[in-house]
């Protein structure tokens, strides 16, 4: 192909850089030339440590070996996320990676809890799911191609230190011959004709050039807007929250199998156990809590003694009105940001770099293929959006100036045409491609305390004993199931322990 791009320059490190690296090395044409220029002097945000399920698919499509990643980064394993005080003060509710129960005769699992629900009382959702009732007892295990029913339904993604992770995929990158380049960008070139970015200069005057150009550089964005000037879409009011604290401190027992989401008074706290240590964080409103406050509330709720300084950073909740601009290709926080409520922030990166493989350019760049992936891309952030607004919104909290803002707000229409069929029959409708299944949406409305008035007709046709009966059965089942399972601490050590404490 004579029209080939053979020649990419990756601006910015970090997990989003690298990841770009060791993709594009793995499945590009290997005479494409990659460079990475990422500077010493400028740090790495390294808030996100925990995944959602989808990463499993890209360690396994750059050739990383899963108990080999959890190894280098210290990680453990993840079947959803706890939320505790978000509905109300006192309540706590699981958001699991898997499905709730199992269908009859297509009619969906949780019309059939609704039914019965009207009946009678009955435990938490959480207790006809195999993540949830796992991550409960702190057990976890690996399902294979051949595993039955229930532990087939187990789900999981991962806790992880960040750093660590982009360590491990910048040597699997340059392995497969991507060149990284140390240095500090202080000059963008730009053709005045085609208006595609030509080449960027490093403060010791080296020029690197390139034909397609990928911005991980950061919140700032040194290509996609410093230089393009492209815009971003402010999502902040929906999604107050425009700061963020965190701090690693000493682990206390075995790693649970689960992050928890702890809401406060002016934001959240998350709680990621990895191997060696947990992570912790303040994400919170600056119009409603000082920065000093917020550390001292993050300090104040720790388990264990803290093992670094606090890290603060400063973010505004929204989107690049184009993802793709020019020759340029943002990814990561360059392209926006969704606080890390439902850990995705990774996801959004993996996300932009396989739907940039499928719409990879030649050196025409024609704008099909740039606005297709606009398109797609703006799709991705705005249902990952209304979900964790959803979080926000579903709250009966009155405790707080913040929390009344939050449940008192407008939110988009997509999001409220859902709530709106979901109070009425509990009904949930994906819409193409969208990122968090029924069973996600199901387990936040319910968790939060939006119960639909009915349950859909359907739900009503089989047999009130029947339903009642497998309903008692499958909850045993999961139960039963989910104490023979191996601890979370014990598989960690049988398969991918991490020999050594390396500095995060």
């Amino acid at each position: 192909m004579s029209d080939a791009i053979r020649s990419i320059v990756i601006v910015g490190g970090g997990t989003a850089g690298w990841m770009a690296a060791a993709a594009f090395s793995t499945l590009l044409d290997k005479r494409t030339k990659i460079v990475l220029v990422e500077s010493d002097e400028i740090g790495t945000v390294g808030v996100g440590e925990a995944t959602i399920p989808p990463l499993q698919a890209f360690n396994h499509m750059v050739g990383i070996a899963e108990d080999d990643f959890l190894a280098a980064s210290q990680g453990s394993f993840k079947l959803g996320i706890e939320f505790v005080d978000w509905g109300a003060e006192g309540e706590r509710y699981f958001h699991p990676f898997g499905p709730h129960g199992q269908n009859l005769r297509g009619v969906k699992f949780h019309q059939l809890y609704l039914r019965e629900l009207k009946r009678r009382p009955l435990a938490d959702i959480r207790e006809w799911s195999m993540c949830g009732v796992a991550a409960e007892l702190g057990r976890f295990a690996r399902p294979g191609p051949r595993t039955p029913m229930p532990l087939a339904q187990i789900a999981y993604a991962y806790h992880f230190d960040a750093s660590l992770y982009a360590r491990l995929l910048a040597t699997h990158a340059q392995r497969n011959g991507v060149q990284r380049i140390e240095g500090k960008i202080v000059d963008v070139a730009v053709d005045g004709e085609t208006g595609h970015v030509r080449s960027v200069t490093l403060s010791d005057g080296r020029s690197i050039e390139g034909e397609l150009f990928i911005d991980c550089s950061g919140f700032r964005g040194v290509l996609i807007e410093d230089k393009l000037g492209t815009g971003y879409e402010d999502w902040s009011r929906w999604l107050p929250c425009d700061r963020a604290v965190a701090v690693p401190s000493r682990l206390v027992g075995q790693p649970d199998p689960f992050t928890r989401a702890t809401a406060r008074g002016s934001g959240w706290q998350w709680r990621i156990p990895l191997q060696h240590r947990m992570g912790n964080g303040l994400v919170y409103s600056s119009a409603h809590l000082e920065r000093e406050d917020a550390e001292e509330l993050l300090l104040a709720n720790l388990e264990a003694a803290s093992i670094a300084e606090p890290r603060h950073l400063a973010f505004k909740a929204g989107r690049r009105r184009l993802a793709w601009n020019a020759n340029v290709v943002s990814l990561g926080l360059s392209s926006g940001f969704l606080e890390p409520l439902e850990s995705t922030s990774i996801h959004l990166v993996q996300s932009g770099i396989a739907k940039l493989l499928a719409l990879f350019p030649d050196r025409s760049f024609s704008p099909v293929e740039r606005d297709e992936y606009n398109r797609q891309m703006q799709d991705v952030f705005e249902d990952v959006r209304d979900f964790i607004i959803l979080h926000f919104k579903a709250t009966r909290r009155r405790d707080s100036d913040f929390w009344n803002y939050c449940r008192t707000m407008e939110i988009p229409d997509n999001l409220a045409a859902k709530l709106e069929l979901w109070r009425s029959k509990g009904r949930i409708f994906r819409q193409g491609a969208e990122l968090f299944d029924i069973a996600s949406w199901v387990a936040v409305l319910l968790g939060q305390g939006i119960v639909p008035e009915e349950p859909e007709p359907a739900a009503y046709a089989a047999d009130d004993a029947k339903v009642a009966d497998l309903l008692d059965r499958m909850r045993a089942n999961y139960r039963q199931t989910a104490e023979r399972m191996p601890t979370h601490a014990d598989f960690i050590a049988r398969t991918c322990a991490a020999e050594l404490v390396m500095p995060a």
